[in-house]
């Protein structure tokens, strides 16, 4: 069947004429990239946060950085060297509010930001940290650069580690668990490889490279010596660091976690990655420290296998309900990946 023209024939269809957006529906796509951008720096950027920094004008992106290696040069001072002379008059979308304290390191950035001619800033996020917090965002005002802050999903997703960090003073934990349908983690034999397909084991392996350290149960090291390195083309040298939960010592190159409890306070660490062991899993999520729950779920049935999770010590099946929300569902070749945020009042 030919399908016909709706137009005449030798007139060309009309162009579409595309709509501007509202102007925060502008701002939060712009934010989305700036977020997008500030992956790059994760997690090379520690002890600071990634930051994403977009400067456009026009329409049109004229300068763009993301927090470099080791927390410097920061995002903002990277798009405006980027930018050059095409930063006066551009808005400035950047994921945190430039920090207002002075360093060492370079100057501070709401300082830098201020002084560059731009037409606006917007900020996807303010800072929690008591040196910024708040200080930044005035600094330009005082110095006539129009500030807004708008509340972008995207840069409070992208910086969840460092607002953790800095709010709790502990990592953000993401616990992960490569189960069967019924819920095994193992064969009754302990045999776990691969529960789980290609496609989800890189997942997992993109996602440690994007973190801080990863932590496994002493039994999961002594019985599986995991390597617990990032294992995809070119991310090598992004491997977290290892930490193992035990009351004993680690051996070379790994740092030994007493208790969950003790993950507060190990700076640099903004995000932290539990991998291995039933009783692990049940040890972080009886202290109710999993911000984030990953669950690669195989299409297999082993039967009397190893739970995934041992005793959490419940009594009440009231105590389990209203504590996660899944905020994401998708299928990696024959797996399928659930995650769950834990839902918190403060």
């Amino acid at each position: 069947m030919t399908r016909r023209s709706a137009f005449p024939p030798g007139r060309p269809p009309p162009r579409l004429r595309r709509l501007p957006l509202p102007a925060d529906a502008a701002d939060l796509r712009w934010l989305e990239a700036a977020a997008r951008l500030a992956a790059r720096g994760q997690p090379l950027s520690r002890p600071n946060p990634a930051v994403g920094a977009l400067l456009v004008r026009a329409g049109r992106v004229v300068g763009r950085g993301w927090t470099q290696p080791g927390g410097r040069p920061h995002a903002e001072a990277m798009a405006l060297e980027a930018a050059g002379e095409a930063a006066r008059g551009a808005t400035l979308y950047v994921t945190l509010e430039p920090c207002a304290h002075a360093s060492p390191r370079g100057p501070a950035c709401a300082d830098l930001t201020a002084s560059a001619g731009l037409a606006r800033v917007v900020i996807g996020c303010s800072d929690p940290d008591p040196r910024t917090a708040g200080a930044g965002a005035a600094r330009l005002t005082e110095a006539g650069v129009p500030v807004d802050q708008v509340d972008s999903p995207a840069c409070t997703t992208s910086l969840a580690g460092y607002l953790t960090r800095t709010r709790l003073g502990r990592p953000r934990v993401t616990l992960k668990l490569a189960l069967s349908l019924d819920g095994a983690l193992a064969l009754p034999n302990g045999e776990s490889r691969w529960i789980t397909g290609p496609a989800a084991r890189a997942h997992t392996h993109a996602l440690r490279a994007r973190t801080d350290a990863i932590l496994v149960g002493g039994g999961t090291l002594r019985t599986d010596a995991p390597r617990l390195d990032v294992r995809l083309p070119g991310l090598a040298g992004r491997s977290p660091e290892r930490w193992v939960l035990t009351g004993g010592t680690a051996p070379a190159g790994w740092r030994a976690i007493p208790a969950p409890a003790a993950i507060h306070g190990l700076s640099p660490a903004q995000t932290l990655f539990v991998e291995g062991g039933a009783r692990t899993a049940a040890a972080f999520l009886a202290a109710d420290l999993v911000d984030q729950l990953l669950i690669y779920r195989a299409p297999i049935v082993i039967g009397a296998g190893r739970p995934g999770i041992a005793d959490l010590g419940l009594t009440s099946l009231g105590d389990a309900h209203g504590r996660w929300c899944q905020v994401d569902r998708r299928t990696l070749g024959s797996d399928t990946l659930e995650v769950y945020e834990r839902t918190r009042s403060t």
